[in-house]
């Protein structure tokens, strides 16, 4: 298997099953994470720092298609859903989303979301990450 089908396997269980250990395992440990064009975690303990608001995420789906898979570098499609657990989860969506928090009424549930997005990434030669790249955009579920 090559680097980015065998890296979005573990990235995939990785948020699934909100393991930040293993989502660390992925990367090398001097690594930059850049959850957004203008946000980057450099190391593993930043970016388990980050994988935090993963934890309040529940039925959480992740699928992917690799588009390209060069070996030191590769591009993904990736697509997930998942359950909001709590209002600072929320609350942390709606500031990433930059669309603000929408209008609910006191008891509504909170909502499921939706994520679409590519990820590029480049690997040294064991296979680990070096540098991983998303872009994404995200709505409530329907």
């Amino acid at each position: 298997m090559a680097a980015m089908q065998r890296f979005m396997h573990g990235y995939k269980r990785a948020w699934e099953t909100r393991d930040d250990a293993l989502l660390a395992s992925l990367f090398t440990p001097d690594a930059v994470y850049h959850n957004t064009p203008f946000d980057a975690q450099r190391g593993h303990a930043a970016m388990r720092r980050y994988w935090d608001r993963v934890k309040l995420q529940a039925d959480i789906e992740l699928s992917f298609e690799v588009l390209l898979d060069g070996g030191d570098s590769g591009i993904a499609h990736w697509h997930v859903t998942y359950q909001v657990t709590s209002e600072k989860m929320f609350a942390l969506w709606a500031a990433a989303a930059g669309t603000g928090i929408p209008a609910r009424e006191p008891g509504d549930p909170l909502p499921r979301l939706v994520l679409d997005g590519v990820a590029l990434a480049d690997f040294e030669p064991s296979g680990l990450c070096t540098r991983f790249r998303i872009w994404w955009h995200s709505r409530i579920a329907d």
